[in-house]
């Protein structure tokens, strides 16, 4: 059976997980927002962003397979489709999908059994987490904010994590919503919902601080009052693979058990 050798990773989740299977060597072209592993970017050459990429350049690249993610790379895609070239793009949402699609690269390049074998690992220790949350007497409202303006809550791995890591998401009625827009919260609704932690993880800026606490009515959230405001590297969570696995449900961890 043939395997690709020559793959284009058009998001970051996709290059970790080849690197750890140790198939790094069949990366020819990455995003420029990858972070995981750190030497990737020193090793690959850059040829996409997130929304949009360099068709003409990844088509030099000769790839035999590009793997990218969701239906905001659609017109990416569907550019790159049209050059004839082999395109496979997942969308995983949930926990669940993220486990399933990295068993499912690992079997498209050859190596089902290594990635049987990690998602094994990964599994286990999450179902472990999940009935040790499923004991706790007091699980804290946790508001994980996306995006600052608009106020943006968790997506639906996210909040997955959080209740792995034994919290409680407040907007885990909108966790579903694969459009951010359908994740917009407003001010009011946070102070409604009272979340005993805060979390930021404003994807491409820091967390400013002083904003939040400005909020009108944000003084009387208990995450406030207690000084429970956490900032996140959305490079461990916002990523649907190894990383909000392992990294970025550690982080929640600590947060969540602080």
């Amino acid at each position: 059976m043939f395997h690709p050798q020559r793959i284009v990773c058009l998001t970051e989740e996709t290059t970790e997980w080849l690197y750890l299977l140790g198939a790094e060597d069949r990366i020819v072209g990455i995003s420029a927002y990858t972070e995981r592993p750190p030497r990737a970017k020193q090793e690959k050459p850059v040829v996409s962003a997130f929304i949009g990429g360099s068709v003409q350049k990844i088509k030099a690249l000769e790839p035999d397979l590009i793997i990218g993610f969701s239906d905001v790379q659609a017109d990416l895609a569907r550019d790159l489709i049209r050059e004839n070239l082999q395109v496979f793009i997942t969308n995983q949402r949930s926990v669940t999908d993220i486990l399933n699609q990295l068993l499912l690269l690992g079997r498209m390049i050859g190596a089902g059994d290594r990635a049987e074998k990690i998602v094994k690992e990964y599994r286990e220790r999450i179902d472990s987490l999940r009935r040790a949350a499923s004991e706790r007497k007091v699980r804290p409202r946790v508001y994980f904010e996306e995006w600052d303006d608009p106020m943006i809550s968790a997506i639906h791995w996210v909040s997955e994590l959080i209740g792995i890591a034994g919290g409680q998401d407040i907007f885990a009625d909108r966790a579903s919503g694969a459009a951010s827009r359908e994740r917009h919260v407003r001010t009011e609704e946070v102070i409604d919902r009272a979340p005993d932690i805060y979390i930021s993880c404003w994807c491409g800026k820091p967390l400013d601080r002083q904003s939040v606490l400005d909020r009108p009515g944000f003084d009387r959230l208990p995450a406030i009052q207690n000084d429970r405001i956490y900032e996140m590297d959305p490079a461990i969570i916002l990523q649907p693979g190894p990383a909000c696995l392992t990294d970025g449900l550690d982080a929640l961890l600590g947060m969540i058990n602080d």
